[in-house]
């Protein structure tokens, strides 16, 4: 099969199901209608930056909208890092302040416009057969390039914080909206490495490869866009957004004290107090037993302010909330295997009761404390 043919048939397959996803993203129902507008607007320009594979005869009749579809790319990395914002956030909501990221957009289009949208008869058809040696192209790439940089490491920036978040916050194991944006972020700048790739043949001594290339990403694209569907049709409900109110201990501490408290902190008799008071609320009441438990769960409890709590775990204690509650559940469940009368639950059940919910979790907590996994310990 002719190459160009195999990859018009790529893209209008990528084309399809990544409009198909943006339909199943506005129409299915969720608790978070935003972040799907969000990842579905970003499917539907990605699906138009992959249409420039198969609509040539189009583009020659209509040289303005090729040029302005060129552009939208420009849009789809901010509509991702506002996408991993949105899902990262509970709180989240679009602000008219956001449009400072078409900035880039309106940029590029201001400078093509004098000598590509006004451009007219025969000059416009050269203009489009030259244009990749033109000065406003150049620009064009350039920007896209630094664009892409800068919100790959923005979007990193927000899962780092993400994730210090929801350790000192959440005991829940589950960490699905991390890896999720984790992945896509890698899988964007792989490919994104190989689109370059495949520009820079054009100026090489290999510009026959070019096509094949073409190919390649096209296959990619693909590939991706299918692990899309797959992981919005399994999970459409994947995401626990955290509340962007929340601090990081190190912000909440005043840092003109901080060297004091911790130098104080083995001698100071209110602290060790609060310490004991908390382990014994922790062994005694076995709050741990909740999935869902969350820093300003257990700080209702015990009475104690939210800011106060999160101090005392994550700095005085020097250990996350989320690996402070899985030590308990952990100690629960080495009781549990040790305990001969119950051999006859599963590791599955001991997992869940004691307040786990991922087996994957459980093991790797497990192993963190024990060097075992829970079947070893239990043989043991």
């Amino acid at each position: 099969m002719d190459r160009l043919v195999f990859l018009n048939i790529i893209a209008a397959i990528g084309v399809s199901v990544s409009l198909l996803l943006a339909f199943f993203l506005l129409s299915v129902k969720t608790g978070n209608k935003q972040a799907n507008r969000l990842f579905a607007t970003f499917l539907i320009l990605t699906a138009v930056d992959l249409g420039g594979f198969f609509i040539y005869d189009f583009i020659i009749s209509n040289l303005d909208l090729e040029i302005f579809r060129w552009t939208t790319c420009l849009l789809i990395m901010p509509l991702f890092y506002l996408y991993a914002l949105s899902i990262c956030y509970s709180d989240f909501q679009l602000k008219p302040k956001h449009l400072l990221h078409t900035i880039p957009f309106i940029v590029v289009n201001l400078v093509l416009t004098p000598r590509f949208y006004l451009a007219t008869g025969i000059d416009k058809e050269l203009i489009f057969e030259i244009h990749r040696r033109m000065p406003e192209l150049y620009f064009f790439r350039i920007l896209i390039e630094v664009q892409y940089l800068f919100y790959i490491i923005s979007v990193l920036l927000v899962l780092k914080k993400y994730r210090e978040i929801y350790l000192e916050n959440y005991a829940n194991a589950s960490t699905s909206t991390y890896k999720w944006l984790l992945q896509m972020t890698i899988a964007f700048l792989v490919s994104h490495v190989f689109v370059v790739s495949k520009n820079l043949l054009r100026y090489t001594t290999y510009s026959d490869l070019f096509l094949s290339a073409n190919v390649l990403v096209g296959i990619i694209a693909l590939c991706i866009t299918f692990w899309f569907v797959l992981k919005a049709l399994n999970y459409p409900e994947l995401f626990r957004g955290i509340d962007s109110k929340l601090e990081l201990t190190k912000d909440i501490l005043p840092k003109a004290n901080l060297n004091l408290t911790e130098s104080k902190n083995s001698q100071d008799p209110v602290i060790n107090s609060q310490i004991e008071t908390l382990k014994k609320y922790m062994a005694n009441e076995e709050p741990y037993l909740d999935p869902s438990l969350s820093i300003q769960q257990l700080s209702n409890q015990i009475n104690m302010p939210v800011r106060d709590l999160s101090v005392l775990i994550n700095h005085h204690m020097n250990q996350h909330f989320f690996d402070f509650v899985n030590e308990y559940r952990i100690q629960k469940a080495m009781g549990i295997l040790k305990n001969k009368t119950k051999n006859s639950l599963t590791i599955l059940e001991i997992l869940y009761e004691v307040g786990f919910n991922s087996k994957s979790s459980f093991n790797t907590s497990f192993k963190k404390y024990t060097d075992l996994t829970p079947t070893a310990y239990r043989n043991s």
